[in-house]
């Protein structure tokens, strides 16, 4: 009886588990979202503090090894990421709040998913770690020029925008130092993974929730997004593998690099897209928390494999 509870339990904390829970969750019970969305972006701040204690600071000495890494993780998340969606994005998406939402997608920081997979996938972790660091140091500023770049008439200024970022990226990673101090690190290092599990679930839980009659009356939309996400997620990163191998990239290296290119973090764009575009901006984010958790799993399914 023991062995089955404790089965049910693995899958039930399991992250994958936790995350299509929570798109189930958000099409089935959505209506329950409302009253939720007014804290996602509290919400987002401690899920991010956590989930930045995975950005090791010894990693990040000496300084002088850092800038290729650092240069490599931003050249990769947002300008070639970038140019992919935004390009897409442009001729597919309807609306322009459709479309702010993917401008939003490539202004986010990378998921720090990126460095737990980097693991899992036998890549450079350390490697992983300098290039998330990098792209989220780099938010700060691309993010508020992006987005005033695309919609100048917002109804935010840049300084706004700059201060948002610090508040999202900078604050949380500057915190979570203090919780990498042994003595606090033994407490959160049980915590860590589920806080950041369920943090990102419930922000997904309300994008989802608020959007479902999108997945029932509006195929088209979810279509239209899925082909911009899948192109820079599987398609994107295929080609990048395959340029890769032919350029003689190792391996490891090669698939940390093929994380910090196709990885963004869904939790992150699902709350500034709400904050500043409204919940139809939140669509395309909804959508790629979806698709990056398939992606994710195909990695993985797809090492098992050649293992055997």
């Amino acid at each position: 009886m023991s062995r089955i509870i404790n089965f049910i339990l693995k899958i039930i904390l399991n992250r994958n588990f936790i995350l299509v829970f929570a798109v189930i969750m958000g099409i089935s019970f959505g209506n329950y979202a409302n009253y939720i969305k007014e804290y996602t972006i509290y919400l987002l701040v401690i899920t991010m503090v956590f989930a930045t204690t995975g950005i090791d600071s010894k990693a990040l000495l000496p300084v002088k090894k850092l800038f290729k890494p650092m240069l490599m993780g931003t050249v990769l998340n947002y300008f070639v990421f970038g140019t992919v969606v935004l390009v897409l994005a442009w001729f597919l998406m309807p609306t322009k709040g459709l479309f702010m939402g993917f401008v939003v997608i490539v202004a986010a920081p990378p998921g720090v998913a990126v460095i737990p997979f980097s693991g899992i996938l036998k890549g450079d972790i350390e490697y992983s770690i300098i290039g998330v660091f990098g792209a989220f140091i780099a938010s700060i500023v691309i993010a508020p020029l992006l987005i005033k770049f695309f919609d100048s008439d917002a109804n935010v200024s840049a300084w706004s925008l700059f201060t948002l970022m610090i508040k999202l990226v900078l604050v949380p990673l500057v915190v979570s130092r203090f919780l990498l101090y042994k003595p606090v690190f033994k407490y959160v290092a049980i915590v860590r993974g589920k806080v950041v599990d369920w943090g990102f679930a419930i922000i997904i839980f309300t994008a989802v929730g608020m959007n479902r009659d999108v997945f029932f009356s509006d195929p088209k939309i979810l279509l239209l997004s899925s082909i911009v996400l899948l192109s820079a997620t599987f398609g994107l990163g295929t080609l990048f593998e395959f340029f890769a191998k032919k350029g003689g990239v190792k391996y490891d290296r090669s698939i940390t690099q093929v994380l910090l290119l196709t990885i963004k973090s869904s939790g992150f764009s699902v709350v500034t897209a709400m904050t500043l575009f409204g919940k139809e901006a939140a669509i395309p984010s909804a959508i790629l928390a979806v698709i990056v958790l398939l992606y994710l799993l195909y990695l993985s399914i797809r090492l098992e494999f050649k293992k055997n």
